[in-house]
């Protein structure tokens, strides 16, 4: 009978202390949850601020700076979770570090730590409060330049638009990648640059023979390539019945594309419809119908990180109007378009159907607000004004299992810790 009584105790006692073990336990895992959402979202700033782009680094400094985007972000999307039934708030995050070996991949390291935890039954020991701590690191991962080579992976973006661009660079007359390495080529002055984008197809037939396009001017991708979305596309007056191209402009193509990867180009003869159809989907796509998409501030050459404006017709103004010329982190304006191979074997020029060609990059684009639309719709010519926010270069020496991209963005966002 001392016995039974005995233990009855201290199975109680165990069992008490049970639950003092799953709180912290649990406490622990809420902890890492926000450590690890910080440091995503102050990587997703790092890559949609252009640094991961920019040889210089004169972005990645200003991004990097303690207080200033990067860490505005980790601490407030940690204070939006809770950790013991407790908001965490701005003294909870005891440490933001960067770090990364070059430009093309820096990293952001958030702490978490909550040192005022009440115990329940562990007081019977004097313990009173437990600490739970947690860190993770991020990256904003880009292939271009050396990282791009031996052992390193490429990407494989989603949601790309099916527009080719050659390997050429309107600024500077030169390439934009250097095929093999994936590096942004020095002379390359693209970055925040304003450049319009046009079909290179001469009214709108892109029957063979295909020639390598002026620099800037699309060959429109095929259907088998570029699948029309089935699900999540955006609705507006603008295009009420959409073609399968406008699908594949106004919604995300959920087929990833991956470097070294080889396309197909549409090689029908739309017209003239080819660019009215573009006018309108990308307008669509934009919420521009009213002019008022969203916009990107920015200077050129680029000296601080982009910015995203919310335009009026943002889906996020519309259900919170105070939301409207605030800054965001994303846009629908974003846009990643693939970069041909224009060197010899690279499919063109073409003289027959099917005509193919190797993506060996990516340019993430904004595309901005003209006038009435987000392009000239009015006289259908289907030229799109874009600002250049990404570059990133795949080189044929990348290896290994492609990262997949974070939809309109060609630099992955990932936790590499824990």
């Amino acid at each position: 009978m001392l016995v039974a009584v005995v233990m009855l105790f201290v199975i109680g006692a165990m069992a008490a202390l049970s639950i003092d073990v799953v709180t912290l336990y649990t406490a622990r895992s809420e902890a890492q949850l926000a450590a690890d959402a910080a440091a995503l979202a102050a990587a997703r700033v790092l890559a949609n601020s252009g640094a991961t782009s920019d040889r210089t680094g004169t972005l990645l400094a200003s991004v990097e700076t303690i207080p200033g985007p990067a860490t505005a972000v980790a601490i407030q999307v940690a204070e939006q979770n809770q950790v013991g039934g407790a908001y965490l708030t701005g003294t909870n995050i005891t440490a933001i570090t960067f770090g990364g070996t070059d430009y093309t991949n820096p990293t952001i390291t958030v702490k978490v730590q909550v040192t005022n935890l009440p115990t329940f039954f562990a007081r019977i020991w004097g313990r009173a409060n437990f600490t739970v701590a947690a860190s993770a690191t991020a990256e904003a991962y880009n292939p271009s330049g050396a990282r791009a080579l031996g052992t390193k992976n490429p990407v494989a973006p989603s949601c790309v638009k099916p527009w080719l661009l050659p390997n050429a660079d309107p600024t500077s007359g030169t390439i934009i990648f250097h095929r093999f390495s994936g590096a942004i080529d020095v002379r390359s002055n693209l970055l925040g640059s304003a450049q319009t984008m046009s079909l290179a197809c001469s009214g709108g037939n892109c029957t063979p023979p295909l020639n390598i396009p002026n620099p800037w001017t699309y060959y429109p991708g095929d259907s088998s390539s570029f699948p029309s979305p089935t699900s999540s596309l955006p609705s507006c007056t603008l295009v009420p019945s959409p073609t399968p191209y406008q699908e594949s402009v106004a919604g995300c193509v959920q087929t990833p594309i991956s470097c070294n990867s080889t396309v197909s180009i549409d090689t029908s003869n739309y017209g003239n419809a080819r660019n009215t159809e573009t006018a309108d989907a990308v307008n669509c796509l934009t919420h521009a119908m009213n002019n008022q998409g969203d916009t990107v501030t920015s200077t050129n050459p680029p000296a601080v990180p982009f910015e995203f404006v919310a335009g009026a017709d943002n889906p996020v103004a519309v259900a919170n109007p105070g939301l409207a010329g605030q800054y965001v982190m994303v846009s629908d304006s974003l846009v990643t378009v693939p970069v041909f191979n224009v060197q010899a074997g690279s499919g063109l020029p073409c003289s027959a159907a099917p005509c193919s060609v190797q993506i060996i990059g990516f340019v993430q684009l904004f595309l901005n607000p003209s006038g009435a639309a987000a392009l000239d719709s009015g006289l259908s010519d289907g030229n799109i004004s874009t600002t250049v926010i990404n570059i990133a270069g795949c080189g044929t020496g990348a290896t290994g299992q492609p990262i997949l991209g974070n939809g309109a963005s060609p630099v992955a966002v990932r936790l590499i810790s824990p």
